[in-house]
C-alpha cells in the first residue's frame, strides 16, 4: 500500500499506519518520508511546555477547540509526548484519556507517542511524525511535551511558537526568575489564575523576562516581547487570549524573516541528529564485542581510564 499518496488524499487510517512505523523506526517508513518531504513547511509547529501540573494537557485541548472554531480554520493535529518508566519501558499515554472529548472531532487529530528515554521532553522521532502531520494538511500542530522541567528546552529547536505553560504555588519566586525554560518562550501562559498566589506569579514572571530581554524595553523596540496570560483551562477562561497571541507571534515571525530562520534551524538540527544516529550505528555495527568487553573491564580494574577506552575503540 502505498501509504504517502494515501495521506495525500486525506485518508487517516493510512495516516495512523505511518505514524506508528515512524516511532517505530521502521525502515518502511523512510521512502513513504521522501515523498512526504517536498509537501512539508506550511504548518504553524506550536509548542507546549511547562512543568507537570500546570495543566498542559487541557490547555492544549481547550486551544484546539478554539482554533477549530474559527472561520476558515486550519486543521489542528495535536502531537502529545508521555513519558516512559525507566523501569519498564512503558508508557501510560494519558493524553489520550485526558483528551477523549476531542476524538471524533472534525478537523482535529490526536497521537500520544512515549518518550522512550529521550532527554529534553520530546521524543526522539517527534520531528519526523510532526513532518507527515505537515504533509498530510494540518495547518497547525501542537506538540505537548513530557512535563519534565527546567532542561526541557528541546521544544524550542522544533516549534514555530513556544507555549511555556506556569502555575500558582508550583515554587519560589527565585526559582521561577532562574528557569532556564522561561527563556524559550514566546507566550507565557499562567495556568490555572483562580488559585492563590497568581498575581505574585505574575510579577515575578513579567520582572524575569525584563531581566532576560532588557533591549525590548522602552519606545521603538521592534522585537518581540513575550505576553504574559492568564487562563482558566478547565472552564475555558483566557483561551482565546493564547490563540490570538499565536496568531499574532505567527505573523511577527513571517513579517520579520523569523518564520525562515527557525526552519531553517530546525531543520539543520534535525539533519545533526539523523547523521549522529547514522555514524553511531555504523560504528557500533564495526565494533569488536569482545574487544569492547575486555576494555570495560580494563576500566573496571582501573587499569585504563574511559577515555583511553575511547581513544582505544575509535582508533
Amino acid at each position: 500500500m502505498n501509504l504517502a499518496k494515501s495521506i495525500l488524499e486525506g485518508d487517516p487510517l493510512a495516516l495512523a499506519r505511518l505514524l506508528t512505523r515512524v516511532e517505530n523506526d521502521d525502515p518502511r517508513a523512510k521512502e513513504e518520508m521522501d515523498v512526504l518531504f517536498t509537501h512539508t513547511g506550511k504548518a504553524h509547529l506550536v509548542g507546549i511546555t511547562g512543568s507537570p501540573g500546570t495543566g498542559k494537557s487541557s490547555l492544549v485541548n481547550q486551544l484546539a477547540k478554539a482554533v477549530r472554531k474559527e472561520e476558515n480554520s486550519p486543521k489542528v493535529a495535536i502531537v502529545a509526548v508521555d513519558p516512559t518508566s525507566p523501569f519498564t519501558g512503558g508508557a501510560i499515554l494519558g493524553d489520550r484519556i485526558r483528551m477523549r472529548d476531542l476524538h471524533g472531532a472534525d478537523g482535529i487529530f490526536i497521537r500520544s507517542m512515549a518518550s522512550r528515554g529521550a532527554m529534553g521532553g520530546i521524543a526522539r522521532t517527534t520531528a519526523a511524525m510532526v513532518q507527515v502531520l505537515d504533509a498530510a494538511g494540518f495547518g497547525m500542530i501542537l506538540i505537548e511535551t513530557v512535563g519534565a522541567g527546567q532542561a526541557e528546552v528541546d521544544i524550542a529547536s522544533l516549534a514555530h511558537t513556544t507555549i511555556v505553560v506556569e502555575a500558582p504555588g508550583l515554587g519560589d519566586d527565585i526559582q521561577a526568575i532562574k528557569a532556564g525554560i522561561l527563556e524559550i518562550a514566546d507566550i507565557l501562559v499562567i495556568n490555572k489564575a483562580d488559585l492563590p498566589g497568581v498575581e505574585n506569579a505574575e510579577r515575578v514572571l513579567r520582572m524575569s523576562i525584563e531581566l532576560a530581554h532588557p533591549e525590548l524595553e522602552g519606545e521603538g523596540s521592534q522585537g518581540w516581547i513575550v505576553p504574559v496570560l492568564k487562563t482558566q483551562s478547565h472552564l475555558g477562561i483566557g483561551i482565546e487570549e493564547v490563540v490570538n497571541a499565536v496568531r499574532a507571534h505567527g505573523d511577527f515571525l513571517n513579517q520579520t524573516g523569523e518564520w525562515k530562520k527557525r526552519d531553517e534551524n530546525r531543520l539543520k538540527s534535525e539533519l545533526q541528529k539523523l547523521i549522529e544516529q547514522r555514524l553511531m550505528k555504523h560504528w557500533w555495527n564495526g565494533v569488536d564485542e569482545k574487544r569492547y568487553q575486555k576494555l570495560v573491564q580494563d576500566i573496571l580494574k582501573r587499569r585504563i581510564s574511559p577515555y583511553q577506552a575511547v581513544e582505544e575503540l575509535v582508533r
